[in-house]
């Protein structure tokens, strides 16, 4: 007779090299977080007070190369260039995930993998079914479908929880999987003018980056020239720059050569991260985020049918999509729930997804051209996720008992080996 095969655990204790590469990701991304959060005050003070002429005056400044089709606004350059590093960072994230970690298995891929995708779809289907109830346009319909891991980890600093790693890296694998999703819609769905010269230059430079991986060759002065020509070319062909950085990402390589202390993706990874998280990203939210917050401007987030749908579709269609999309991936893969957590912490996670800040900021500005509508809709991220990181702390927080306690089993290193007991007994 047959034994049965055992249950694989859902949200269970991470193997330790996993454990490792996530708590680095996460560090980095908590720290950016509070500079963000910081950025995103700062820019709501300053374009709401008696100095707003002078935000509006340094965000249109223009300075670049004219004759390279690169003469840009500050908050252009923010969001074409600087954005252009946090997708590098998160292209470098994804390969990692696919070769390394959650996403090199079907078996472990599927959850967070359908857990996002629903968390896409979901509150792109409210925001259109909104829109369209209320009369308005359904061009923003991709603005609440991507979660902000910085914004999100930064809620957890100011609560001070103790989020066991499983849920941490589970936060961090949808972040990514979002991010890609994100990407993918704003190459094929905010291209404008294409230039098939520019583009077909930027291809041959991706093909010269790939042949540099392969050829084992080192040294930043071959990468740095070559990615801003990337770059260059991919905003010169129409589709949104930071295209080139999750491109360039994806093609470095993640496994390392005998001898090699580091592959190239993991070095990348340590010296651009810290000025993606705590640089690029702030800066983008500085000249992104100030928006007029008003009595009448926040009663037209809740009056006017394109915010709205934006508001629904973070706090609603966010918490549906990931929370229905990991218990449906459970009973389908018949997995259990590591028993030491309830469904009521996946709730604390989808909700915490529904903080769509930066990705949010970014589509709204695509997917509209009228100022005042863009401002508008730039509100209902700004409520919408400030709204989901309330009542996340709120599910959170209440459950910070039994994190703790599970946080302190998977920290205690009796014998100070610097490797946790629990990866040495087996025994939680």
């Amino acid at each position: 007779m047959t034994q049965a095969r055992p249950r694989r655990t859902v949200l269970g204790l991470l193997p330790w090299p996993e454990r490792q590469a996530v708590a680095e990701a996460l560090r980095t991304e908590t720290v950016g977080g509070l500079v963000l959060l910081a950025a995103a005050v700062v820019a709501l003070v300053w374009a709401n007070s008696p100095w707003s002429a002078a935000y509006e005056s340094v965000r249109d400044l223009h300075f670049g190369i004219p004759a390279l089709g690169l003469d840009l606004s500050v908050g252009h350059w923010t969001a074409d260039g600087l954005l252009a590093v946090f997708f590098l960072v998160a292209g470098i994230e994804l390969k990692r995930e696919l070769v390394l970690g959650e996403l090199r298995t079907p078996a472990t891929a599927a959850l967070p993998v359908i857990a996002a995708l629903c968390g896409m779809a979901v509150p792109a289907g409210l925001y259109t079914l909104t829109a369209a109830l209320g009369g308005g346009s359904t061009d923003g319909w991709a603005v609440p479908m991507a979660t902000d891991i910085a914004f999100a980890l930064a809620v957890l600093a100011v609560i001070s929880t103790h989020l066991p790693a499983a849920l941490r890296a589970f936060l961090l694998t949808l972040a990514v999987v979002d991010d890609l999703g994100a990407i993918f819609i704003i190459a094929v769905f905010f291209t404008s003018d294409l230039n098939p010269w520019a583009l077909a230059g930027a291809g041959a430079g991706l093909v010269v980056f790939y042949l540099l991986q392969r050829l084992r060759v080192r040294g930043w002065w071959w990468y740095v020239p070559l990615g801003v020509g990337i770059w260059a070319l991919m905003y010169n062909g129409g589709i949104h720059a930071t295209v080139a950085g999750v491109a360039m990402g994806l093609i470095l390589r993640t496994r390392r050569d005998s001898g090699e202390e580091e592959a190239p993706a993991a070095r990348v990874s340590h010296l651009v991260h810290p000025f993606s998280a705590g640089v690029a990203v702030p800066l983008f939210a500085l000249f992104a985020a100030g928006v007029g917050v008003s009595g009448a401007a926040l009663l037209e987030v809740f009056t006017d049918p394109e915010p709205l749908a934006v508001f629904v579709g973070l706090v609603a269609g966010k918490i549906l999509g990931v929370f229905l999309g990991t218990y449906a991936a459970a009973r389908f893969t018949k997995a259990r729930l590591n028993p030491d957590l309830a469904w009521a912490d996946v709730l604390g996670l989808a909700v915490l997804a529904g903080i769509g800040f930066t990705v949010a900021l970014l589509i709204g500005e695509l997917s509209f051209t009228d100022p005042e509508q863009t401002e508008h809709v730039k509100a209902a991220v700004l409520i919408g996720s400030t709204t989901a990181a309330v009542l996340a702390a709120v599910l959170l927080r209440r459950r910070n008992r039994v994190y703790r306690r599970l946080w302190e089993e998977e920290n205690r290193d009796d014998n100070a080996d610097g490797i946790p007991d629990v990866y040495q007994t087996g025994v939680r």
